[in-house]
């Protein structure tokens, strides 16, 4: 049996109007079943009032002449019974002296009662609710006894509310039946007649169907001249439009298709909520975007860049074009990203235009670099050379003390620059990845060890106190000895030459859960809080440091080759107080 589709036109005419007369009745069963109980109820509450203030005169005044707690509970129990209700005699402390239906001693204290408290508070008190003592559900009535205003005790009358719930369940089952019969025929009449009405519609649909396919010589022959006459007209020219359309923008598509596809620069087209509705080749290879995860992704997802982001949001704020450069993407790419407004032709959405500039700004860097930084390092020991053979020039060569002693300053200028070109050299090659690495598993302590003893000498000369206090116990990690030592030499003389005579180096090592935190700390000038964010920059040296020689290249290749391993490096310092570097290698895997 086929079960009938209530999301059709045709149940959308029945179940409104099935609805409406159900809710009427509904409403009318609601306010019926309520009026008769309410006046059962208040019919009920009026009658155990009136029985309640007469018990409570006859009991107060056998409590006046001396009657017992025992008596009470009989009377209550005779009263019970003769009335057919539940009678309780309640203390002025809320303790139950006699109940028609429990044994009074058993009973909890009956003072914080609603109907005892109304009753305390208003001279008559009533409440419903479930009976913990007899099991359904009550109508209680209760009222003071003696003095209202110092009352010597309760009366309260209860009474199950089985009859009232009863006749309001026969008025209910009578309306309910009225109700099934009525709305049963009123959906025969409402289905026979929206049947009718909607059948030129679902063959309407049914066309509709067939465009969506791709179908667009559908047509359908008018029924009439009514509204629906008119809508399948309208529809048969729409159709017709539609084919005209869709036959110029396939060619206009394939056009921009074929520009975008050979265009050099990425391009591409965000809605309104930032989702990729077209993007080009170039786009997706300079983000190294999948073509079948592009299209509707959203630009947080398919670039990854939080620059675009934000380059985006702001275009689409201000609603003008804007530009940015982007760099550090996974390819390596340095790119000038523009963003423009399309205006009225796409509400709302934004054109993204990147050019690679990548290798412009890299000969542009390189080329400025070299050039500042070499004319820097090198200025001094020209200088100083050009000063030295002018002087010998002048007459110093007739003084052979004076002529070994320039000799050998110039020498040592000499190897100052070669020193320079050479560290030059060997940063060149690690910033490009041309300098291999063969890491493989080794001891911490030993790599600190063999650094030691190769710096060992210098401290001693430096009159300063080296000391190793790597544990042995410690996991290997994945290193290249060779570089990691030549780190861990620039590091050790950056703390040798900026710690005065009498002062301490200290090494160590700490293994955390994925990497091991080597540490050098010293006792010397310490580093100012500016400068300790650029240290291993290329070149960069302090104003100390400058004093002391040096080509400014150390750290930054001790950089390089931690960074290359995978690791990170950093320092603390206070000025005054010395200055402790670390950097960190990833534990070696467990065999």
């Amino acid at each position: 049996m086929r079960l009938p589709d209530l999301r059709s036109i045709r149940w959308k005419f029945v179940l409104p109007q099935l609805g409406l007369f159900l809710m009427i009745l509904l409403g009318l069963l609601l306010f019926l079943t309520g009026f008769l109980r309410t006046v059962h109820r208040e019919t009920l509450t009026h009658r155990l009032e009136a029985e309640c203030r007469l018990l409570a005169d006859n009991v107060e005044a056998l409590r006046q002449s001396g009657a017992s707690d025992l008596e009470l509970d009989a009377l209550a129990h005779n009263a019970g019974e003769n009335l057919d209700l539940r009678m309780t005699i309640i203390d002025s402390d809320g303790r139950v002296l006699g109940d028609s239906e429990a044994v009074a001693a058993e009973m909890e204290n009956h003072l914080t009662r609603p109907e005892v408290q109304q009753a305390l508070s208003q001279g008559y008190g009533s409440s419903v609710r479930h009976s913990a003592t007899i099991g359904i559900d009550t109508l209680y009535v209760a009222v003071p006894m003696g003095n209202a205003d110092s009352p010597t005790g309760f009366m309260r009358l209860a009474v199950p509310l089985a009859d009232v719930n009863a006749a309001v369940g026969r008025l209910q089952t009578t309306l309910l039946t009225a109700m099934g019969a009525a709305a049963a025929l009123s959906l025969l009449l409402s289905f026979f007649a929206a049947g009718w009405t909607t059948r030129p519609l679902e063959e309407l649909t049914e066309a509709a169907n067939q465009v969506a396919d791709g179908r667009l010589q559908t047509t359908i022959l008018p029924t009439g001249r009514d509204e629906i006459g008119r809508l399948i007209k309208a529809f048969n020219i729409m159709t017709r439009r539609l084919r005209m359309q869709f036959e110029s923008l396939q060619t206009e598509r394939g056009k921009l298709a074929a520009v975008l596809s050979q265009m050099t620069d990425g391009v591409a087209i965000l809605d309104p909520q930032g989702k990729i509705a077209l993007i080009n080749p170039a786009a997706r290879r300079m983000f190294g975007i999948p073509e079948e995860k592009a299209l509707g992704s959203t630009m947080a997802e398919a670039f990854r860049h939080h620059q675009l982001v934000e380059l985006w949001r702001d275009c689409r704020d201000g609603g003008k074009p804007l530009s940015t450069t982007v760099d550090r993407i996974p390819e390596g790419l340095l790119l000038q990203a523009v963003a423009t407004p399309l205006g009225e032709s796409l509400r709302g959405s934004i054109l993204l235009l990147f050019q690679d500039l990548t290798k412009l700004q890299r000969l542009e860097t390189v080329r400025r670099d070299f050039i500042a930084n070499i004319s820097h390092e090198l200025r001094t020991p020209l200088a100083s050379l050009q000063s030295l053979t002018e002087t010998l020039q002048s007459g110093a060569t007739e003084d052979p003390a004076a002529f070994d002693r320039f000799l050998k300053m110039m020498l040592s200028e000499i190897d100052t620059m070669h020193q320079t070109l050479r560290e030059l050299l060997e940063l060149a090659k690690l910033e490009s990845g041309e300098l291999p690495l063969s890491a493989k598993a080794v001891e911490p302590a030993a790599l600190w060890s063999s650094a030691v003893q190769r710096m060992v000498a210098l401290a001693e000369r430096n009159g300063l106190t080296l000391e190793n206090q790597t544990p042995e116990d410690l996991p290997p990690v994945m290193a290249d000895s060779e570089k990691i030592e030549q780190a861990m030499m620039n590091l050790l003389h950056n703390a040798i030459k900026f710690t005065p005579a009498g002062g301490s180096i200290t090494v160590s090592a700490r293994a955390g859960e994925r990497e091991t935190t080597f540490s050098i700390r010293d006792t010397g000038a310490g580093i100012s809080p500016d400068a300790l964010p650029r240290i291993f920059e290329r070149f960069y040296k302090t104003d100390r440091s400058r004093s002391s020689g040096g080509t400014g290249l150390g750290l930054s290749i001790a950089r390089h080759i931690v960074e290359r391993h995978g690791g990170r490096i950093w320092a603390e310092s206070e000025e005054g107080k010395g200055s402790t570097f670390f950097f960190t290698l990833p534990i070696a895997p467990a065999d």
